[in-house]
């Protein structure tokens, strides 16, 4: 058991990565012309703002919320906020940002599946990767059902730890996870699919976020004549 611990939580890990950061380098030089996020919503609009708002609102909030709440030492927040504190600002947050997603992530994979126009100029990894991304966000919500058993935050502090010692190379990072709960370690074997197979999808798009647009100046259009 902690061959198979060690294996799926201190060496696939860095396999995704290693795949995530290769991969998506050499799809970038080599298939630029791949490199776009291949909106469909020029075949059909129905309902795709919204679906696509929620979408994507839930699931930026949910990947910073990670970002920060699984980075952070103890250490840096343990003076002002208790780890039941945090852990309960992560389940409301955590709560609401998973269902916009989980919303609008059924509706956009419902009509990719469904509308013949939009299945019939999707990729299987299309289909393939939404799905997955649906299945994450589900698993994600249901580990609010435990966490709300034990809100001393011990259970997040232990998965903090685990991705601060994947992240900064540090040894046994799959022993923090032995103790933790079936539900978490399937939550983040998707996790960690999804980085691996992130190269050979549309979600490479995510790198070409236009943040120029921010700073950039207006631009004035006016008609002829």
């Amino acid at each position: 058991m902690n061959y198979f611990n060690t294996l799926l939580f201190g060496l696939y890990p860095y396999l995704a990565g290693t795949v995530f950061l290769i991969g998506s380098l050499l799809r970038f030089d080599h298939g630029q012309y791949t490199w776009k996020t291949g909106s469909s919503q020029m075949l059909t609009s129905k309902n795709m703002r919204r679906a696509s708002n929620l979408f994507h609102v839930g699931i930026i909030v949910i990947f910073f919320g990670h970002l920060v709440g699984l980075l952070t030492p103890h250490w840096v927040y343990s003076p002002f906020m208790s780890a039941g504190t945090k852990q309960v600002i992560a389940i409301l947050i955590g709560g609401i940002a998973g269902v916009m997603c989980l919303v609008g992530g059924v509706m956009l994979a419902h009509r990719r599946i469904t509308n013949p126009r939009v299945r019939a100029s999707s990729s299987p990894m299309d289909t393939f990767i939404i799905v997955l991304l649906v299945v994450q966000v589900s698993l994600g919500l249901l580990t609010i059902i435990p966490a709300l058993g034990h809100l001393d935050g011990g259970v997040m502090i232990q998965l903090a730890h685990w991705a601060q010692s994947i992240v900064f190379f540090q040894g046994g990072a799959a022993t923090y996870l032995e103790g933790v709960g079936f539900i978490y370690k399937l939550h983040i074997l998707v996790g960690l699919t999804i980085i691996l197979v992130f190269p050979f999808t549309r979600l490479v798009h995510v790198w070409s976020v236009p943040f120029g647009y921010v700073t950039r100046r207006y631009q004035l259009v006016r008609k002829r004549g």
